[in-house]
């Protein structure tokens, strides 16, 4: 199974509660291994590691814009 990395950096003032429920619903898509936010670095940065086979990079965006709708996605 090949893998990927995407950071998708969100509003740096998105509450933490809003980012745990980001990193819960990222996590509940098919393909998706790992999301997590830096919460110590760069608390703004979600990474998250998939499947491409599986989801692909916009429906996980998608996911994210849901809780800021001005998310955007860097590749890695």
């Amino acid at each position: 199974m090949d893998t990927v990395d995407v950071l998708i950096y969100v509003h740096p003032e998105l509450p933490p509660e809003t980012r745990a429920k980001t990193e819960q619903e990222v996590m509940a898509c098919a393909g998706v291994i790992a999301a997590d936010f830096d919460h110590h670095k760069h608390p703004h940065a979600l990474t998250v590691l998939y499947n491409p086979d599986e989801v692909q990079d916009k429906q996980i965006l998608e996911v994210v814009r849901r809780y800021d709708p001005a998310a955007t996605m860097v590749g890695m």
